[in-house]
């Protein structure tokens, strides 16, 4: 159980049997009356935000949950595959449960991918990302000079801005926090 004074960003929480995370908590003690804490907590299974609000000495219950590295082994039929590197045990994700992550899995990519109950429900991919690009406009010689960017559609068929020097088949790094291009990788 967790009580009102250990609230914290990034805390996992059940709530009515729903496991949430808090992305907000802010403590408020008024001239007159009791202090509380107002929280936003976002659902694990659904991605539904709430807003609540606890009084001091209020107790939440943790969450059933756990991280665990895994491989990314392939996508068939709206279903992504992962095994735990550790015990080899394979777990499945629909594509709402995965979110923009499509955009940056690749085969054999090591992820973050949350359990709750011993079932998978969500999946964090590394910040940072080296992938190919298949297709851009070709970059002309002396386009350094200035910001502008040009459309990139990598392998995994996501789409980012890039500087026109880029050209296809060459590799770059991206966020994937904001999905935008960091590097040209050799």
């Amino acid at each position: 159980m967790y009580d009102t004074n250990e609230f914290r960003k990034g805390l996992k929480v059940e709530i009515d049997g729903h496991p949430y995370i808090m992305v907000e908590h802010q403590f408020v003690k008024p001239g007159k009356g009791q202090a509380f804490t107002r929280v936003k907590l976002k659902s694990l299974l659904s991605g539904n935000v709430i807003d609540r609000t606890y009084r001091s000495g209020e107790k939440l219950e943790k969450a059933d949950i756990t991280e665990t590295e895994m491989q990314f082994l392939y996508m068939a039929d709206n279903v992504y595959n992962f095994m735990d590197n550790s015990s080899y045990e394979q777990y499945e994700l629909q594509e709402d449960q995965i979110g923009d992550a499509w955009k940056w899995l690749q085969e054999n990519m090591n992820v973050e991918v949350v359990l709750y109950k011993g079932n998978a429900v969500s999946v964090t991919v590394p910040n940072f990302v080296v992938l190919e690009v298949e297709f851009c406009e070709p970059g002309l010689k002396g386009d350094t000079a200035t910001n502008t960017t040009k459309p990139a559609t990598l392998v995994t068929g996501a789409e980012v801005q890039v500087p026109l020097f880029v050209n296809q088949n060459e590799k770059i790094k991206v966020d994937t926090r904001t999905g935008v291009y960091v590097e040209r990788v050799k």
